[in-house]
């Protein structure tokens, strides 16, 4: 009996202080774990989350900016393992239509708030990241692909640019341009290795030459006629009129490469398109031109469509935190503080009718018009001139693309590198796709 004699203070001790010791409380701040890309526009938006912060002092975001590949490699292993590593999560239309709606792997966005307009968000957009009609991820920037081009360097040489041009006429201009001793190169287009970096603009050039990844019955297509025609192509445009190192090159390098005067056409997303028109980021700002992107024998999937979106991974333990955060980052309210802040031209691209509607953007943005009508003209259910069996303008919305195109632009760029030719590239990425369809059942 006389040890619990000593027990019993201790024991009213702990209980006391349980009672004293502060608990947790109901505004506690919530820490959400954002992944995004390391483009400009979600550098504005790392940037603008104290205005967020103070207007939602419960939470504070965590950033995690990663180059395009890497990105895309991270929050694919961690959504696919359920390992919970981010709250919110910068994904792309690929990523919802290729399974990752289907699987369940991100939270709907089922019961949009009235204040947020959901109408307002542009309906080809919309439906690129919906699932069955519900709304998956909500867009933050939304694109198509067109052609910049140095208006003074043309002028110097009496060419003109139309506003539809051919890719035989791309050509002819970069040739008439290209002087590499005044570090001035003919065209720049993206090298970088990835399913998302060469091959999104390939897709494009493959399309608009006739290709298509796969016929009806699922079996690829990359030693056709119309793949070599436009593979050869771009290998000999950029040997002949690129910048060096153009295997390092991928968006953001190209980009770069514009806005410091070094290029004298490109053809990427339209996204670049307020970065480039800016003068606080790009040197040749007042001399930068906009047409559609090139076609060589059909319009069909000539230009992309895609958006970066922001979705919510079912591992999250913050889903209303992350959802508070999506609303501010792609309302109205959003982009008319970054308008305010950094300027019209700045402002996120793509996503709402109100945008283009704005006189204030509309006024600063002589390429607006433009980027409207090539988001709505693209049609992923219609991308190639030949049927297809997948969705999507750049990209195939099936989970085994993304090893599919990764391996192909590896080989290519192999081939633009001189390591192989374009035929022992093309032959390499056919056999291998052959081989992931076989495996997954596609082909026998």
């Amino acid at each position: 009996m006389r040890k619990w004699r000593f027990l019993v203070p201790i024991v009213l001790l702990v209980f006391v202080s349980t009672l004293l010791a502060p608990s947790p409380s109901p505004g506690q701040a919530t820490t959400i774990t954002i992944a995004t890309v390391n483009n400009p526009d979600m550098i504005i938006m790392q940037k603008l989350t104290p205005a967020f912060e103070q207007q939602n002092p419960n939470i504070k975001v965590n950033w995690v900016v990663l180059p395009e590949n890497e990105l895309r490699q991270k929050v694919t292993t961690d959504i696919s393992t359920n390992a919970g590593s981010y709250d919110v999560m910068t994904i792309g239309m690929y990523e919802v239509l290729s399974g990752w709606a289907k699987n369940g792997w991100l939270l709907p966005f089922d019961s949009l708030p009235s204040s947020y307009d959901g109408q307002d968000l542009l309906r080809p957009v919309r439906a690129g990241l919906s699932y069955k009609g519900t709304l998956y991820a909500v867009p933050f920037y939304a694109e198509s692909s067109m052609m910049y081009y140095r208006k003074d360097l043309f002028a110097a040489k009496g060419l003109t640019m139309p506003q539809r041009p051919a890719w035989t006429q791309v050509e002819t201009f970069a040739k008439a341009i290209h002087n590499p001793s005044q570090r001035t190169y003919g065209i720049c287009l993206r090298g970088l290795a990835g399913w998302g970096e060469n091959m999104a603009f390939l897709t494009t050039l493959v399309n608009t030459y006739g290709g298509r990844w796969f016929d009806e019955q699922w079996q690829p297509q990359l030693t056709s006629p119309e793949w070599k025609q436009a593979v050869g192509f771009y290998v000999n445009l950029l040997r002949h009129y690129g910048p060096p190192g153009v295997t390092s090159n991928g968006f953001t390098e190209n980009e770069t490469l514009l806005a410091n005067g070094n290029c004298a056409m490109w053809v990427d997303a339209t996204v670049a398109a307020g970065y480039l028109a800016n003068p606080q980021t790009s040197k040749v700002a007042k001399d930068v031109g906009f047409a559609y992107a090139p076609v060589a024998v059909t319009p069909n999937g000539s230009h992309w469509l895609w958006a970066w979106a922001l979705g919510i991974p079912k591992s999250t333990k913050k889903a209303d935190a992350a959802r508070a955060f999506i609303y501010w980052a792609t309302s109205k309210a959003y982009i008319n503080l970054v308008g305010g802040k950094e300027g019209w031209t700045s402002v996120p691209p793509g996503t709402r009718y109100s945008t283009y509607q704005n006189p204030a953007y509309v006024k600063a943005a002589p390429f607006a018009t433009l980027v409207e009508a090539l988001i709505n003209e693209a049609d992923p259910t219609h991308p190639t001139a030949k049927p297809v069996p997948y969705v999507g303008v750049q990209f195939a919305a099936i989970p085994e693309f993304q090893g599919i195109g990764t391996q192909t632009g590896q080989a290519i760029a192999g081939a633009l590198a001189g390591k192989m030719t374009i035929d022992q590239a093309l032959q390499q990425a056919q056999s291998s796709a052959e081989n992931v369809m076989r495996q997954a059942g596609y082909i026998k």
